[in-house]
């Protein structure tokens, strides 16, 4: 059986929207958009999962992870 997770042991990360996605794809507009990031320069904090750090992954040149 697997082990569960509590929630002091999930890992939060920041991620800050640093640069605009003005003239790349709607992809990762929509990307940005499911991060729950919708203004330049705004931070938002998710847990630290696979599918979140992919999301990061496809939009590394327009955010900063902390």
């Amino acid at each position: 059986m697997a082990a569960t997770t509590t929630d002091a042991e999930v890992k939060r990360i920041t991620v800050k929207w640093v640069k605009s996605a003005i003239g790349y794809n709607v992809r990762q507009k929509r990307t940005l958009k499911a991060l729950g990031l919708t203004k330049l320069g705004q931070e938002v904090q998710h847990d630290d999962t696979p599918q979140i750090r992919g999301m990061l992954d496809a939009v590394k040149h327009l955010v900063e992870v902390k």
